[in-house]
């Protein structure tokens, strides 16, 4: 008996599912797609700030979504305030420094992952890099470094700090400098 009753089970949760799908097929008419499209576009910049490309690109997902109706969504939220993409790279590069600090380079890359454009991008990088010079935070990124792992004693150890400041984005040339000054000092030690 316990078996048939897990049949009609199985075959009612089936139906409800047919049920569903066919109403999330059937075509919503214009006025409920906007509702949806700015539903989900205000959950989404609730959840964390985000780019407008990167927003859009969320959008498209939805459910009734045209090109036109995302548009009109990002259109009154950037009119709102709650969607500008310089805003946005601005406090997301000075929350990454504050973070840990990371080289231009990476910082770069990050924004460019968040989709932010170019000359907003580098708008952006360079005003958070006037405030915090990067010289500044390779020698924070190295006396982190130091803390966990210790000075480095050998050529090895040094290759390793040179290759960790080079992912973190630093430049190659402020890296080899800053790593042979901290060589020669150990040498003195």
């Amino acid at each position: 008996m316990p078996s048939v009753v897990k049949y009609q089970a199985i075959n009612h949760r089936g139906h409800r599912g047919k049920q569903k799908r066919e109403q999330d097929e059937a075509p919503l008419d214009p006025a409920k797609a906007r509702e949806l499209v700015f539903k989900r576009a205000a959950k989404l910049l609730a959840a964390r700030q985000r780019s407008v490309a990167e927003l859009r690109e969320k959008l498209s997902t939805t459910r009734g979504a045209t090109r036109a109706i995302i548009d009109e969504a990002i259109a009154r939220l950037s009119d709102y305030g709650y969607l500008d993409d310089a805003k946005f790279a601005q406090s997301y590069a000075s929350l990454r420094l504050r973070e840990r600090p990371i080289g231009r380079r990476r910082l770069q890359r990050d924004l460019w992952l968040k989709k932010v454009d170019k000359k907003t991008a580098e708008t952006a990088l360079d005003e958070v890099f006037e405030a915090t010079p990067e010289s500044d935070l390779i020698d924070r990124a190295i006396a982190k470094r130091i803390r966990v792992r210790g000075k480095p004693k050998s050529r090895e150890d040094a290759k390793k700090l040179f290759d960790h400041l080079l992912r973190q984005g630093f430049e190659f040339e402020l890296v080899s400098d800053r790593v042979r000054a901290l060589a020669k000092q150990g040498g003195e030690d």
